[in-house]
């Protein structure tokens, strides 16, 4: 590993910076460097479930929708360790295009072990910018040898900033909180409990409510689940309606004046993070068997949320307080455990310090994500990854957006395409037709 300068330097390795290396591995012209803390790739370890899907079709992988000859596709994963023919069975069944997420981050793993521009065990501490050179500075810790190194790049491309979101109510007593994001490091303590809560309105909620209710009656726990929104939410699968994931819509979003967009991301998020239509009707059929046997102690509410969290320090129980807000009536539950699946916020890594001049803040103060995904004040020195909808931009979390983003990017690095981005691909219109008041409207517009 050399100092530099490289055209690009990722730092942090998640999905979608994972894509970002095995898509620009191929392209002579560019030499990028990926860099990350953690001594080996794992995707959300801690909600890795035996039953556990992805939200989006396996298309969605690292490559594929950018490059379907990619090296890297989840389709050449199966290939190469033995499987697709298996894999080819489990298709049978259309219902099974959203594949275990166990599965996915073994694919994950498989790319990131044969990419030589990731380099595991360097933990980014400060990113400069040097005005004389044009560069940019990111100091790492080889966290193995302890050792400092400073590499130059010409842009960089944030992939880390998301932490487990903890609400206002229940800060004061994280430390013996669990997030859904930890739960399978915690799943046999929260057995032994006497009784368990949680908290939350989106699919790891969901995931973990059904784990635990599986085997409530073999512990003999009280479950308790309760959501702020008003129903169980189904994520949205409707075709027309993904087509907000278009790059036509992006085109419409930013056009849009700041406000206007800031209340779209909160609608976006709504339609975006709800649960798996399956695992709800899984839900509902296994509480379904249960009560056939002798009802279980369990109780599922919405149009809740927490207001109050206190643990007594002698018996480690949680006193929780909670309103039901259309009846605006409040109420008080006391839980042994506390489990939280409230999500994911952006937190501005603390290496960014250096460049707050360069990047470009919103009225809120959130970063500013422009439409190419830049957020530094000359539009193209500084990316950032999956965090525009926690910042102040648009694209959803989805893994179907990595690709469309990692393929902008690179032209952006690049100054002209490199894998094709696709125009015009929504069956609708967004925005109002460029004409004269009361000029028609073509048949094909």
């Amino acid at each position: 590993m050399t100092n530099g300068p490289y055209d690009v330097i990722g730092v942090g390795i998640g999905p979608f910076n994972l894509s970002l290396a095995c898509l620009t591995q191929p392209i002579k012209d560019l030499d990028c460097l990926f860099l990350e803390s953690r001594d080996q790739f794992n995707w959300h370890d801690g909600t890795l479930l035996e039953t556990a899907t992805l939200q989006t079709p396996f298309l969605c992988d690292l490559v594929t929708l950018a490059d379907p000859t990619n090296e890297f596709s989840f389709l050449n994963y199966l290939k190469q360790t033995g499987r697709i023919y298996a894999f080819y069975a489990v298709l049978l069944d259309t219902d099974n295009f959203f594949v275990l997420r166990n599965e996915f981050n073994r694919y994950y793993r498989w790319a990131a072990g044969r990419l030589d521009n990731v380099v595991f065990n360097r933990d980014v501490e400060e990113i400069d910018y040097d005005e004389a050179s044009g560069l940019y500075r990111v100091t790492c810790l080889n966290t193995k040898m302890g050792q400092r190194k400073t590499l130059l790049a010409r842009r960089v491309v944030l992939g880390s900033g998301m932490v487990p979101n903890v609400p206002d109510a229940c800060e004061a007593h994280r430390d013996g909180i669990v997030h859904t994001a930890d739960y399978m490091r915690h799943r046999e303590a929260l057995r032994t409990k006497s009784s368990i809560t949680i908290v939350g309105s989106g699919q790891s909620a969901a995931e973990v409510y059904y784990d635990l209710l599986g085997d409530i009656d073999r512990h003999g726990y009280r479950l308790n689940w309760l959501t702020r929104s008003s129903r169980l939410v189904p994520r949205e699968l409707t075709k027309l309606t993904l087509q907000m994931t278009t790059p036509d819509y992006a085109d419409y979003f930013y056009a849009l004046p700041r406000p206007k967009r800031a209340a779209l991301v909160e609608e976006i998020k709504a339609i975006f993070q709800g649960i798996n239509p399956s695992l709800i009707n899984d839900i509902y059929d296994l509480r379904y068997r249960k009560r056939l046997n002798g009802d279980v102690d369990t109780m599922l509410m919405s149009n809740t949320e927490i207001t109050a969290c206190a643990r007594d320090e002698a018996t480690g129980r949680f006193q929780l307080t909670f309103r039901q807000s259309e009846e605006d009536k409040t109420f008080a539950l006391e839980s042994e455990a506390l489990i939280l699946g409230t999500g994911y916020r952006f937190k501005a890594p603390a290496y960014l310090a250096p460049l707050k001049e360069r990047i470009n803040w919103s009225d809120n103060g959130r970063i500013a994500v422009a439409r190419n995904g830049s957020i530094d004040t000359t539009g193209g020195g500084i990316f950032i990854q999956n965090a525009e909808i926690h910042a102040d931009g648009y694209l959803p979390p989805d893994l179907g957006q990595s690709c469309y983003r990692n393929s902008v990017i690179i032209r952006e690095v690049l100054g002209k395409p490199y894998y094709p981005i696709e125009q015009s691909t929504a069956f609708q219109r967004f925005s109002s037709p460029e004409s004269s008041p009361g000029a028609a409207v073509s048949a094909g517009a």
